[in-house]
């Protein structure tokens, strides 16, 4: 039996600028509740993940951090890029059709776009 049952949180740290943009983005632009607040951060809930925004520097690190990609699920791809691309985000890659090559065969659409924090988003439609 695994020990680890799904990710609870994915968590970001920015400036306090980037902060506010990242916030606005997940919730005005892509329609995403705030679970959670506090004074430096907030919590979003993503269907039953969660994404955690911190504004400023680790404080145990001194560093600010932010992750590569981020997979976002959805049921329609194409309205998700129009919703990005009219709040003025720029599509780099797709929309397009992919199998993914395993076992079995994995069919997908998707699109990727740089997020306000220069993360990628994957917007992730299962075929």
């Amino acid at each position: 039996m695994a020990l680890i049952k799904k990710i609870h949180h994915i968590a970001m740290k920015a400036e306090h600028e980037d902060f506010v943009r990242a916030v606005d983005f997940y919730t005005n632009v892509l329609g995403l509740e705030i679970l959670r607040r506090w004074p430096t951060g907030c919590m979003i809930k993503v269907g039953e993940s969660v994404l955690e925004f911190t504004d400023g520097v680790n404080p145990i690190t001194g560093v600010l951090g932010t992750l590569q990609h981020l997979a976002l699920a959805t049921d329609d791809l194409d309205a998700c890029v129009k919703t990005v691309t009219e709040a003025g985000y720029e599509v780099f890659t797709g929309p397009k059709e992919v199998i993914i090559k395993s076992e079995p065969p994995y069919p997908i659409r998707c699109a990727f776009i740089h997020g306000p924090l220069g993360e990628e988003i994957e917007f992730f439609q299962e075929l």
